[in-house]
């Protein structure tokens, strides 16, 4: 992880644009660091989770040539066909900030429960190429690649829950929302593996909302590299990568948040189930009061047999 102490202090005017992103990184770093727990006693950080011994995945497998461009898959002991777990690690959707490895703890656990899980990385803002579009197709890409492996593996393409964590929790909602992008997006494609339900653990799920108030992930800067906003000057840039812009998404849906989450407060999870249901859908709502923003990928932590009970549901 960067400190921020070791960048020069040059002025932002000299800086050039590569080192500019870094150092946003490092500062949106610090106060991710600050906002989940290692300013605030009690509560789990993301530092917390990367120190623990790291179980290994069963395979490796990509879907493209770029460095970030696979998955790993933790496949269960028990017999198939084994319902499957998308699993989208967050970050900001920064390359400088931890990528699926953070996830390890809560596949390893998920695989104990019976899933398979798809863990997958993808290009973020900051590597070659990260950032709109290729965030978003790498994460179809990474999704669509079951379909040429689950008879190897013996997976269940009838049991697909997508699982997502902040940045990853907005990454796996649009997935599942994939059907509904305008026939102009250059995100949509053709036949999108279906998502059956989707696990949202402190999803950031409305981009416009979350710009406009969401400093923790480096504000404006953030979201409008996610949404492509500098290329596509005059356009409504949510209106193909929000997934609050694309409801109804008509898939199940459990929306899940922390009391205690200072990065995607529980705000955003009443805002975006309150939106959801006026377009039609029936997201489940789930509050964690004595969570934060890491808890809830944590197997150690209070939160986490809620969290299992919710997928559990909804793998049934």
């Amino acid at each position: 992880m960067c400190a921020i102490s070791a960048w020069p202090k040059t002025t932002p005017a000299r800086r050039p644009e590569a080192m500019r992103k870094r150092v946003r990184a490092a500062l949106v770093a610090s106060a991710l660091l600050t906002a989940s727990g290692s300013a605030i006693a009690g509560l789990v950080s993301y530092t917390d989770l990367l120190a623990r011994p790291h179980a290994a995945p069963d395979a490796k497998l990509t879907y493209g040539s770029g460095a970030q461009q696979f998955v790993e898959l933790w496949l269960p002991r028990t017999a198939g066909p084994h319902p499957v777990i998308v699993l989208i690690h967050g970050g900001c959707w920064l390359a400088d900030l931890p990528g699926l490895e953070l996830m390890d703890p809560m596949a390893d656990a998920l695989r104990a429960d019976g899933y398979a899980v798809w863990n997958i990385e993808y290009r973020r803002l900051g590597s070659q190429g990260g950032g709109y579009p290729a965030t978003f197709l790498d994460a179809s890409a990474a999704a669509d690649l079951l379909r040429t492996n689950a008879a190897h593996y013996n997976l269940d393409l009838s049991r697909v829950i997508a699982v997502g964590h902040s940045a990853g929790g907005h990454l796996a909602m649009w997935l599942a929302a994939r059907g509904h992008l305008p026939a102009h997006s250059p995100l949509r494609s053709a036949r999108p593996l279906a998502i059956t339900a989707v696990v949202s653990l402190a999803g950031i799920l409305d981009l416009k909302g979350y710009r406009e108030d969401g400093a923790a992930c480096g504000g404006a800067p953030t979201v409008d590299g996610i949404a492509g906003a500098a290329a596509r000057q005059g356009q409504d840039v949510y209106a193909d990568t929000s997934p609050q812009a694309l409801l109804p998404i008509g898939v199940p849906q459990i929306v899940v948040s922390g009391g205690q989450d200072h990065i995607v407060p529980e705000h955003w999870r009443a805002s975006y189930v309150a939106a959801a249901l006026a377009a039609g859908d029936k997201p489940q709502s789930l509050g964690i009061a004595a969570a934060g923003h890491f808890e809830l990928i944590d197997p150690k932590s209070p939160a986490w047999p809620q969290i299992e009970a919710a997928i559990a549901r909804l793998a049934k």
